[in-house]
């Protein structure tokens, strides 16, 4: 079973707007067994609309929609699907009580341009919009031969109950919250009743300090041993970290989950060191932030940070977790090394031999905001992040790390590379999967 979205509007072209819609879209229709074969994203422009229309009918059993259903010239995708269907535009009474009830709710006018809102293509089924004057449309294309799992004359059953073969065309407002709302009261419980679905399971595993390339290396006997079992796996890196995502798909919703875990829970005796944790899919992601929140908290330990490079950003990462002053004492900003010597007592003779990039003044930082703002860890971050400032034997990108408790203390000097938003990033997120290290060599 494969779907197709489309999303219209010439501001996801130009750049204007980011395609958040399909994203979500997507997400819904893989957690009911439905894999989204292509998104297309087309202009405001009949021609264009229309063909878009023709090319996803041979490529899915489902063509959901978004966009255009404003009540403005530019808004074109109801007569887009008029000309597509062959047919014509008809008043529909009950929408249009739904738009006027929208505006008085509102105590608000109703403009006589929004009348237009209730006129629907005749052979669609209206889908009632709660939250916006635009109502959806559920459409029956005609019969088409496809290799992509709809067969030719296969018949489907409409939410009336007639029995009509061919692909679902549904389109529905662009508005964000508008289209969730008709997504999850709607179409997702007719999909649910009409077709029936494999089940797909993905799961992500989390790692960090370790690259792409690196992980791939010591992966790779776990990797192949996926396709006996048909088991995808995909790379997904960002800065700082790299999600493996494992995926499967199957009648048996038990045993693929059952298998999927299995697989994960072998990668990660292979590489404990690395990962820090597992996301369902469609549920909330984890972070190490958050990660590290929870081990701090059920140990009933607390952390401070003191940051050069990284200008206060563990501390942002830290305290975006709701609850976070339950472990979090504070941070101090020591980027000018007067702070460093007279908030965190690093040695002046320390910095004038070696400058503020080494160990010993990443240590002293360290253990300095753990005893100043009484913590029982204390991170740090030295560095360079650029992208001036390098030399031939500290150059751009070079940072030590350091994290320490009140019976050990551990450090490390990273290469970043010459961006400085990544440096800054890479060295927060390293600095935190440092402090995870220690945490669980604590347990």
């Amino acid at each position: 079973m494969f779907a197709e979205i489309i999303s219209i509007g010439d501001e996801i072209l130009i750049g204007q707007i980011t395609n958040s819609n399909a994203q979500w879209m997507a997400q819904q229709l893989n957690l009911i067994g439905i894999s989204v074969k292509q998104i297309s994203t087309v202009g405001d422009n009949r021609e264009d609309v229309i063909r878009i229309f023709s090319e996803a009918l041979q490529r899915a059993d489902i063509i959901l929609i978004t966009g255009g259903l404003g009540p403005t010239n530019d808004d074109i995708t109801k007569q887009c699907l008029c000309d597509f269907f062959k047919t014509k535009l008809v008043f529909n009474e009950q929408c249009f009580e739904d738009v006027k009830k929208m505006f008085s709710d509102r105590n608000l006018g109703m403009p006589a341009i929004n009348k237009g809102q209730a006129e629907l293509p005749e052979n669609c089924i209206p889908i009632r919009n709660k939250n916006g004057t635009a109502p959806g449309m559920w459409f029956e294309a005609p019969p088409q031969p496809s290799p992509l799992g709809r067969e030719k004359n296969q018949q489907q059953v409409l939410p009336n109950g007639e029995d009509i073969g061919g692909a679902l065309f549904v389109s529905l407002p662009g508005v964000p919250y508008e289209m969730k709302a008709m997504m999850s009261d709607f179409v997702i419980p007719e999909l649910q009743k009409r077709f029936q679905r494999n089940f797909i399971v993905h799961k992500t595993v989390h790692t960090q300090g370790i690259g792409e390339s690196a992980l791939a290396e010591k992966i790779k006997e776990w990797e192949d041993s996926l396709a006996k079992h048909e088991i995808k796996l995909a790379y997904l890196p960002s800065p700082g970290q790299v999600k493996l995502r494992v995926s499967l798909n199957g009648n048996d919703q038990k045993k693929i989950t059952d298998l999927v875990d299995e697989k994960i829970n072998e990668l990660r005796q292979l590489i404990p060191e690395y990962i820090f944790a597992t996301e369902e899919f469609g549920k909330e992601p984890e972070t190490l932030e958050k990660v590290i929140g929870e081990i701090l908290r059920k140990k009933k330990k607390t952390l401070a940070v003191a940051e050069s490079c990284t200008g206060g950003y563990i501390a942002h990462l830290i305290t975006s977790i709701a609850g976070s002053s339950d472990y979090f004492n504070g941070g101090i900003i020591a980027y000018a090394n007067e702070m460093k010597i007279n908030v965190l007592k690093v040695d002046v003779k320390i910095l004038e031999e070696k400058g503020a990039v080494c160990k010993d003044v990443a240590e002293q930082m360290s253990d300095g905001v753990r005893k100043r703002l009484k913590a029982d860890f204390g991170i740090s971050t030295t560095g360079i992040a650029g992208p001036t400032g390098g030399s031939a034997e500290k150059p751009v990108g070079t940072v030590w790390i350091s994290v320490t408790s009140d019976t050990e203390i551990i450090s490390e000097k990273f290469n970043f590379g010459n961006n400085r938003e990544r440096n800054i990033r890479r060295a927060s997120l390293s600095a935190l999967n440092m402090l995870r290290t220690l945490l669980e060599k604590h347990s």
